[in-house]
């Protein structure tokens, strides 16, 4: 099975259950861990049902993780928090009880679990157990918050010119999914994985300072209008440069992570880290203030169809 296998999509009905139960079976045994597959099918067919009931279209189904900790992921576009019990036992609303029958069940079947809110949707994920256990472990829910961003000190304006609006949304794409894989690998299994708390709260601290500031509403207006390149004018706290150069070496430091730890993802192509170099490096070069410099490249057939 390729690390990388692609997400499944379901349909409405009965029938997305049935297909995500058989998809994730296999994924197990492809990988090698036919003793996680009960727990997996038990699993997957609780979250399924949950999303086709009180989620929202489109529905998928991925593998994530690494092939000793893999991690079963539910994604629906419902940014709705799932429901918490009646009975609150601890004030941190990021702890995640038993909450309802199904994800008991998936408490159960799993040796952590969790749900994660993100801008366009929510992911619920389980980490299948070897064995149902007769008591469900507590997940965690982690993503995004209500907080307001607070007014820029000493703002730094940067202008990017003629950026690949294809690039961009792979960029966009690759930090939400890297971010949540080393966030969830540090919360389920931080003594196998040590380098991925330390990338997690590398991603939380620049997520932080950057916030509102990485230019997408721009960006969804030209794709909108099917236009290939978009000028952005970002404004982003002048005390984030330092954060931005250490995130070149940060992205570097992920792809040998990825490579390492075997994760079910990809690292960076070429084409993705010479984007990401041009893009990144436009806020240090105008922080020292220097002139913008447009993407030196052509855009190509494949990036074209990318944003079509």
């Amino acid at each position: 099975m390729p690390l990388n296998r692609p997400a499944l999509s379901l349909g409405a009905g009965p029938r997305g259950v049935q297909d995500a139960r058989r998809w994730v079976v296999d994924a197990c045994v492809d990988m090698g861990r036919p003793e996680l597959v009960e727990s997996a099918e038990l699993g997957v067919s609780e979250l399924v049902t949950n999303a086709l009931l009180h989620g929202a279209a489109p529905i998928e189904v991925r593998v994530r993780g690494t092939i000793d900790h893999p991690r079963v992921e539910v994604r629906d576009s419902s940014r709705e928090r799932p429901m918490l019990p009646s009975e609150v036992i601890d004030d941190d609303e990021d702890v995640l009880l038993t909450f309802g029958r199904g994800l008991s069940i998936v408490a159960r079947c799993s040796d952590a679990w969790g749900a994660e809110i993100e801008e366009d949707g929510k992911v619920v994920w389980f980490a299948p157990a070897a064995e149902v256990a007769e008591e469900g472990v507590v997940g965690v829910i982690t993503g995004i918050d209500a907080e307001q961003p607070e007014p820029l000190i000493d703002p730094l304006t940067v202008h990017v010119h003629g950026a690949p609006v294809a690039q961009y949304l792979a960029f966009e794409r690759h930090f939400r999914e890297l971010r949540r894989e080393v966030r969830l690998l540090a919360f389920a299994h931080q003594d196998d994985y040590p380098l991925a708390k330390d990338l997690s709260d590398l991603f939380g601290r620049l997520e932080l300072q950057l916030r509102d500031g990485l230019g997408r509403r721009q960006v969804d207006e030209a794709v909108a209008q099917g236009a290939e390149l978009v000028d952005l004018e970002l404004v982003v706290p002048r005390e984030v440069t330092p954060v931005m150069a250490r995130f070149i070496e940060l992205l570097d430091l992920a792809d040998e992570f990825c490579r390492q730890q075997r994760l079910l993802s990809l690292a960076r192509t070429v084409e993705q880290r010479t984007f990401q170099l041009w893009y990144i490096g436009e806020f240090l070069r105008q922080a020292r203030g220097e002139a913008p410099m447009p993407w030196p490249h052509e855009i190509t057939s494949h990036q074209r169809s990318s944003v079509s």
